[in-house]
């Protein structure tokens, strides 16, 4: 197999160009709105408030927040801890509601390892998707991706942003969402903007309800393809010598619902915001 370094970085723009992202990959959906065999869907239940839903990590759980099979969490002063320990780890969790269109922040330390993928994820039953991604084995950067319906065939979905140390110290990052534009904001900076004509005249931009998702996983195991290993930044070791247990941090988490609603439902199989129906809109 060829090295990881001896790959240039126009070939591996084209692959990428060419490949759904690995983040995608990860994501699946039980029901989706836009296949005609499963629709429709049940109603996706709603963040019914006005106010934000905070999370303070460092005072424990949230039961707002369902925690996947096979995920040890683990709560310091700190926050809450996403540790892989071994191969086949993934620990992640994800609202049990969600938003339509919205601000999304979160006070955290990404996870350090070579391979090691952290996100902080909007995601849709149609599979729409806004990301933050961090590499652990880059400690100067941060990924901001999105999809619409999970289409990863377009080639400048993902930006790239310097930030120092995400690994060692603490950060916010937000994502704040409207009909209009997506930011991606870090410490209150806008590093991003994306308007709706841009994600390809608006039919990849992002526009159904949203579940928020946490967590760390293995871009670089030995199972996963060359090019998911090649854009997580190489393989994965799963020794002490290489680092591991390897852990990512989140403090905080808070969460704007600009379209408030007990539920939301796909009326046809377009995916377009125009067929979202809220039902329960008498939220304080």
């Amino acid at each position: 197999m060829s090295s990881f370094n001896n790959f240039s970085r126009g070939a591996m723009a084209a692959a990428f160009a060419a490949l759904i992202s690995s983040s995608s990959a990860q994501l699946t959906t039980a029901c989706n709105p836009m296949n005609t065999t499963q629709a429709p869907c049940p109603e996706n239940a709603g963040l019914c408030q006005t106010a934000p839903h905070v999370t303070d990590f460092s005072k424990g759980a949230d039961s707002r927040w369902v925690v996947a099979d096979g995920t040890d969490l683990k709560y310091t002063g700190d926050g809450a801890d996403f540790t892989i320990s071994g191969r086949y780890q993934a620990p992640t969790i994800e609202t049990d509601f969600y938003i339509f269109y919205g601000r999304v922040s979160v006070a955290m330390k990404s996870s350090p390892g070579v391979g090691i993928i952290s996100s902080v994820t909007l995601a849709s039953d149609d599979l729409d998707e806004i990301d933050w991604e961090f590499l652990g084995g880059n400690n100067t950067m941060v990924h901001s991706d999105y999809f619409g319906k999970g289409n990863g065939t377009v080639s400048d979905r993902e930006g790239d942003h310097d930030v120092a140390t995400p690994h060692d110290s603490w950060h916010t990052y937000t994502i704040d969402w409207t009909e209009d534009k997506i930011d991606w904001i870090i410490d209150d900076v806008t590093v991003r903007t994306m308007h709706y004509a841009d994600a390809l005249d608006g039919h990849n931009f992002p526009q159904t309800p949203m579940k928020v998702r946490m967590g760390t996983w293995a871009g670089g195991d030995p199972d996963k393809s060359y090019w998911t290993r090649l854009w997580a930044g190489g393989n994965t070791t799963y020794t002490e010598e290489a680092g591991m247990p390897w852990t990512m941090t989140v403090k905080d988490v808070e969460i704007t619902n600009y379209n408030p609603a007990e539920h939301y439902k796909y009326t046809d199989t377009t995916g377009d915001s125009s067929s979202i129906a809220k039902t329960g809109t008498q939220c304080k």
